[in-house]
């Protein structure tokens, strides 16, 4: 009995780490995700395409309320900017610019947007159901159904 207990490893030195796999080697995303902070949503901002700058879309996001992030303040991306970037101390990878808002004010213009569209939904619905001829009628079914194979038999 000595003689296997000498040979057993103890359970203390065991961990899954010795036992997980080493994992396979994948290419490095082209816009590095920045360690997030608190209260904060992270997005790339267009500032050109096609070799030209777009001045008006960049003006645009910072009117609602994204700004820039400042290379200092995430150190872990490790990237060069672009060289003739207008904004220097900036985090800009091929004519994209990291910017930061904060969360509510996303959630806000998120809202904005959601209820901007179910209004122009209700629009279309009741255009399109005021015109309704009784030989033929119209329905207001927007479901979807997916079948494979008979039609769903």
């Amino acid at each position: 009995m000595d003689e296997l207990e000498t040979k057993r490893t103890p359970r203390s030195l065991e961990t899954r780490e010795n036992d997980e796999r080493s994992k396979p080697w994948t290419p490095p995303n082209l816009l590095p995700d920045p360690s997030p902070q608190p209260g904060y949503v992270y997005r790339w901002v267009r500032t050109s395409a096609a070799g030209q700058s777009d001045n008006l879309n960049v003006s645009t996001r910072i009117r609602e309320g994204w700004e820039p992030v400042r290379a200092e303040d995430h150190p872990e991306l490790e990237i060069i900017t672009d060289e003739d970037s207008k904004y220097p101390n900036c985090i800009e990878v091929g004519g994209l610019l990291l910017c930061k808002a904060p969360e509510e004010e996303v959630a806000k213009r998120r809202d904005y947007y959601q209820n901007l569209a179910e209004q122009q939904m209700g629009a279309v619905d009741s255009n399109y159901m005021k015109e309704e001829n009784p030989a033929m009628p119209m329905f207001k079914d927007k479901r979807t159904k997916v079948t494979f194979g008979r039609g769903g038999q």
